[in-house]
């Protein structure tokens, strides 16, 4: 199980179309929001999706 939490930082599987793959999370629920941390595009996973493309969880 990922330990993880509002204003942690993740790194995804795949990396975003600008180039970054550190995110940040910005919504914890039945869903999760993250932020790329280069251009701040947003975008909201169910947490079952999240959880197979999580990497690693970089700072809690």
């Amino acid at each position: 199980m990922h330990d993880y939490k509002l204003g942690s930082i993740v790194i995804m599987k795949k990396k975003h179309p600008c180039g970054e793959n550190l995110w940040e999370i910005i919504r914890v629920g039945a869903d999760i929001k993250i932020k790329c941390n280069n251009c701040g595009r947003a975008i909201m996973l169910s947490r079952i999706d999240f959880n197979k493309k999580l990497k690693k969880v970089v700072t809690y």
